[in-house]
């Protein structure tokens, strides 16, 4: 086992490792989910380009002091992200509700804690910047970033939306409170 896991701030370094994180992840967790040509696109060249960029502002010039991107390491490598924030849907109020953006472990590091020690570390950052709730968007049906939540005491709120990728994916929002 290794000593070298931890939790850090996301650096300019890493983006590569984030952007095949979320690559992986999302065609491991929504694959069976997505059309087959959104699959293929979230590989392909633009998509990482895109990809990247997105995750530089991210990571390079947040939008506020109160937005970060963390990585979890095992060995020295990146094995998983999150990015977090305030609360960006128009019934939250940013003040106090905030919002994980991402949670996301590569495939063949899932099992490792790596999740439960990006969840831990959001949540110390979340509550040290004021919020007292917490909100993340999930697929409806069961896939494991919804367990995984759910494991931990998450639970839906009664929002829903749809993500369109070709063929609607509903949504659903699941909160949990961590300060106040």
């Amino acid at each position: 086992m290794s000593t070298q896991r931890f939790v850090r701030s996301a650096r300019a370094g890493d983006i590569s490792a984030v952007v095949d994180i979320q690559v992986a992840a999302w065609q491991s967790m929504y694959g069976a989910a997505l059309p087959g040509s959104v699959l293929a696109e979230l590989a392909g060249e633009e998509a990482g380009l895109r990809f990247r960029e997105q995750w530089r502002a991210a990571v390079e010039s947040p939008p506020t002091s109160r937005h970060r991107v963390l990585v979890a390491t095992d060995d020295r490598a990146v094995a998983g992200f999150t990015a977090l924030g305030p609360a960006e849907d128009a019934d939250r109020w940013p003040g106090t509700d905030a919002e994980l953006y991402a949670l996301h472990v590569h495939p063949d590091h899932v099992g490792a804690g790596h999740g439960s020690r990006l969840l831990n570390a959001a949540v110390d950052h979340l509550v040290d910047d004021g919020f007292h709730t917490v909100h993340a968007w999930v697929l409806e049906s069961e896939n494991p970033l919804r367990g995984f939540l759910e494991a931990v005491g998450w639970r839906p709120d009664g929002a829903r939306r749809e993500l369109d990728v070709g063929a609607p994916l509903p949504m659903i929002r699941l909160h949990a409170a961590i300060g106040g």
